[in-house]
């Protein structure tokens, strides 16, 4: 049975839509199909569309879209039923271990099984990306296995390559650039996932789904000198599968 929507005002021309809780796919799915309605057929007056986990935010302007207008238009609407449409498949190549997952050897030990079976169960199944934040064109993904589902770091670090992959509790994600940052490392991929001259200007998208595929450090710095030669016009298209 679907969750009634939950509206939280947020400011004067801001509203979240609550959906649900948790890290729940089918949750996640009900915030897509709202943001695909949203941007196809919303009233005049809604500026933008920012999808989470459990929740959207709807930037509006209320002297155009009064927010008992953006109400009783959202009230109307039965989510549930809409479908978000066919996801595509992304494969991306990572590394794992050594300096490019430096935390890789301590998430083994807190699982007490081996690095290599750390990288193995870590790109073992697809996860579905929830949610862009963080930083332009950062993945909060999910769910990983219990196992090695460890808590981020307690003091975070203060410079995090760019292209490293993270495990922060049942959530992955990919800092897409240079940053301070907490999540536990166990790899890099040497695609770029930010690229602000394109249109979106991220590789991933809300609802897409990622299949994380092991290379070695030969085949990484080839990526990567393909990437900064060719550039994502002719690295994207080639991890970037058929929606289905």
């Amino acid at each position: 049975m679907p969750v009634k929507p939950r509206y939280l005002v947020a400011g004067d021309s801001s509203l979240v839509v609550e959906l649900g809780e948790g890290i729940d796919p089918a949750v996640n799915r009900r915030v897509q199909s709202l943001a695909r309605v949203i941007r196809e057929r919303g009233p005049a007056g809604v500026v933008e569309v920012v999808p989470a986990y459990r929740s959207l935010l709807v930037y509006y302007r209320p002297w155009e879209l009064p927010l008992h207008a953006l109400l009783g238009w959202l009230a109307r609407l039965e989510v549930w039923e809409v479908d978000p449409g066919p996801s595509r498949l992304v494969r991306m190549p990572v590394v794992y271990g050594e300096e490019f997952g430096p935390d890789l050897e301590e998430i083994a030990r807190f699982a007490r099984i081996s690095p290599q079976e750390v990288a193995a169960i870590h790109a073992g199944r697809d996860y579905m990306v929830y949610c862009l934040g963080f930083a332009p064109g950062f993945p909060f993904l999910g769910k990983v296995a219990p196992e090695i589902a460890i808590p981020r770091l307690a003091t975070p670090r203060t410079r995090v390559p760019a292209g490293s992959v993270g495990i922060a509790g049942e959530q992955t994600g990919i800092y897409p650039s240079e940053s301070p940052g907490g999540w536990r490392l166990v790899g890099r991929t040497p695609l770029p996932l930010f690229a602000p001259h394109r249109d979106p200007p991220t590789l991933l998208q809300p609802g897409d789904r990622v299949r994380f595929l092991p290379i070695t450090a030969e085949e990484f710095r080839d990526w990567q000198e393909r990437a900064r030669r060719e550039g994502v016009e002719t690295v994207w298209p080639e991890v970037v599968g058929e929606r289905g």
